[in-house]
């Protein structure tokens, strides 16, 4: 199928994998559980964007270059600690709002444009998610594939779309539990400083990876 070998293997695999908490899943549940589905939503096509390039980069052998170069893969590195970090700064020293202020805000579509591009640099300057892609896809492409791109292109739309499902999942229920929390403006100061303490625990875990 499409240059593909043991692609029922494949999607069980990638099933599994998804479903194993990791540093997307975290930033996904923490963003619902702190500001609601709709930011959920908005990290999740972040992410699934963020995946999209790096099926590409894989498909493309750009992956290749932060498998083999210690330089470039230590400071993809790092850029994607530091922005982590910088994302859970900004929350952690948020003020709180006015005491007549609604602690429920409807997004604004700049405010949606932030989460989405937070969500995408969070899983794009991740160099570890692009050497996964790059040594879990290549097992699945046949060795008489006519388009080894093709494969790739395949295999990473099937994946990405796994995933997106079960990430939208993980929105709906984050955000389901935590909507009482969310109604009551302390409550939801504490959410957003927890998740502001977890970006920086993820930045700084990305940081000490090798």
């Amino acid at each position: 199928m499409f240059g593909t070998q043991h692609f029922w293997l494949f999607v069980v695999s990638g099933l599994l994998l998804n479903i194993t908490p990791g540093q997307d899943t975290l930033y996904i549940v923490t963003r619902s559980v702190a500001q609601g589905r709709a930011a959920g939503l908005w990290s999740v096509l972040g992410i699934s964007t963020g995946s999209v390039v790096h099926t590409l980069a894989a498909a493309f052998g750009l992956s290749a270059i932060l498998a083999t170069s210690a330089n470039a893969f230590t400071v993809v590195k790092f850029a994607g600690a530091a922005y982590l970090v910088y994302l859970g700064a900004k929350m952690l020293l948020e003020r709180a709002p006015a005491p007549d202020a609604s602690p429920i805000v409807v997004p604004a579509h700049d405010r949606a444009w932030a989460i989405y591009r937070a969500g995408l640099l969070t899983n794009v300057l991740n160099p570890k998610v692009a050497l996964f892609f790059l040594a879990f896809l290549p097992q699945f492409v046949a060795p008489d594939a006519g388009s080894r791109v093709a494969a790739f292109l395949f295999l990473g739309a099937v994946f990405v779309f796994n995933g997106t499902l079960w990430c939208l999942v993980l929105v709906m229920g984050a955000s389901a539990l935590s909507g009482r929390l969310r109604r009551n403006a302390s409550g939801a100061r504490r959410l957003r400083q927890a998740t502001g303490a977890v970006f920086v625990g993820l930045g700084a875990r990305l940081a000490l990876q090798k």
